[in-house]
């Protein structure tokens, strides 16, 4: 007997690739187990499948930065009890990362794609299912967008949940309306400004000389590299990413401030007559309006 449920949960994370950079993510979750029927004539209860499969993605690969283990470009250590320095060596364009353990998730593969990241979320759960379900097909999906989208990458220091680590993130449609009308010249022109971007606050700003980095990090400067740290509930995150992939805000990035953002920077383009609204996506089904 085969028990499915689709649209589980999203994946929303970044992931480490060597030639794009950090790059935020979405993905939807399926998901298929088989088995024999319990006391109750069910595989599982549909809420205990969805509570407890949810927790366990949740828990261990959603918000997190996904890294290929077997990259040669990557390197992670331990630094002190509960941390890790991160280093991804890509010439000019290096990543540096020190931040707690909870804000990684280490993949056994060359690089992320959705059949390694699929691989690593079977056998988290395979492992913690009951005995009566012998069978489990994971699909993970992206959502089909007909416009434009863009990757992108932040942390939200403010936040309590675990959108507070520094380099988690999402696939993003946008949607961009003059007098009511969509208008794909302007969609497609800022998803390639935010193609595979970083969006960091002012705030949290500071000098790469100050991070406590590791020893890989000895070669980028100020002039090449934007330097960030914050502390949040989960503990202190620090990151160094090239200015070159990297765009700052003078707000935090939370998707209403993004929305914002955004129609500040459109609405010069536009005659002064016209309005404008953006459609600002968070991931996949949810994300916030501006009005100009």
């Amino acid at each position: 007997m085969n028990l499915f449920v689709r649209d589980l949960t999203v994946i929303d994370s970044s992931y480490i690739c060597e030639n794009r950079g950090v790059v935020g993510d979405s993905w939807i979750v399926d998901v298929t187990l088989s088995g024999e029927l319990n006391e109750m004539s069910m595989v599982l209860d549909f809420g205990k499948v969805k509570k407890q499969i949810k927790h366990l993605v949740d828990e261990h690969v959603d918000h997190r930065l996904l890294i290929p283990m077997q990259s040669s470009a990557v390197i992670h250590e331990e630094s002190k009890a509960g941390y890790s320095t991160l280093d991804i060596l890509r010439g000019d364009k290096s990543i540096h990362l020190h931040c707690p353990n909870e804000a990684y998730c280490l993949i056994d593969a060359k690089e992320i794609t959705i059949e390694s990241i699929t691989d690593h979320v079977y056998h988290i759960l395979r492992d913690n299912l009951p005995s009566n379900v012998t069978g489990l097909e994971i699909t993970l999906r992206h959502e089909q967008i007909g416009g434009a989208f863009y990757h992108y990458t932040h942390g939200l220091k403010k936040h309590d949940g675990n959108c507070q680590r520094i380099a988690h993130g999402h696939r993003s449609p946008i949607e961009i309306l003059v007098d009511g009308a969509r208008d794909g010249e302007k969609e497609a022109a800022f998803a390639k400004r935010w193609e595979d971007i970083y969006l960091g606050s002012k705030e949290d700003q500071t000098s790469v000389t100050g991070l406590q980095l590791s020893e890989h990090a000895h070669n980028i400067t100020d002039e090449t590299h934007f330097g960030f740290r914050y502390s949040a509930p989960q503990g202190e995150f620090e990151l160094a990413i090239a200015k070159s992939e990297t765009e700052i805000l003078p707000t935090d990035t939370t998707v209403e401030l993004l929305a914002g953002y955004i129609a500040d920077e459109v609405k010069p383009t536009i005659a002064e007559n016209q309005t404008l609204q953006i459609v600002a996506y968070e991931g996949v089904g949810k994300g916030a309006m501006a009005f100009r």
